[in-house]
């Protein structure tokens, strides 16, 4: 089961949605302690996303969800003021689990650490989760009506 004693995931998470739910399922697989970093409203709005939930609405959904899907599992929940937040530079996160579409980020993360002088985490990749158009299913194409949280197409 756990391969890592603790291990890093980052997002916006506005809404559950099923790419969320397939990261923190790793996260959770992979793990013994999942450090979760939700962007914060100003991190956010520094990005160019616009979420329809504030921060605490977003945490509040996604504790929610976690306290139902793995109980009794060992998290905590950070606020993200930039990609990687303060706990990605302790020794104590040991792997990092994204998607291929935010792979990119950890190299530069891990050349931070080194600076830092810790060791690189591990990085462990999944899949974006397709809807049912093949496209990735995302909260701002929730958002836009497009698909719902599980990825099907909705009518115009």
């Amino acid at each position: 089961m756990a391969g890592f004693r603790s291990v890093a995931v980052g997002g916006t998470f506005d809404g559950v949605h099923s790419g969320h739910r397939a990261l923190l399922r790793k996260s959770f697989e992979v793990g013994e302690r999942v450090l979760i970093g939700v962007t914060t409203d100003r991190f956010v709005t520094e990005l160019g996303k616009a979420p329809s939930k504030s921060f605490e609405e977003r945490v509040s959904e996604l504790k929610s969800f976690i306290e139902d899907a793995f109980p009794n599992r060992e998290y905590m929940i950070q606020p993200l003021n930039d990609f990687f937040g303060p706990l990605f530079f302790t020794e104590e996160v040991e792997a990092i689990v994204v998607s291929d579409e935010t792979l990119s980020r950890v190299g530069l993360a891990n050349r931070l650490r080194i600076e830092k002088g810790l060791k690189p985490v591990e990085t462990i990749v999944i899949d974006r989760v397709l809807a049912q158009d093949d496209k990735p299913v995302s909260s701002t194409r929730i958002r836009h009506g497009e698909i719902d949280s599980e990825g099907r197409l909705l009518e115009k």
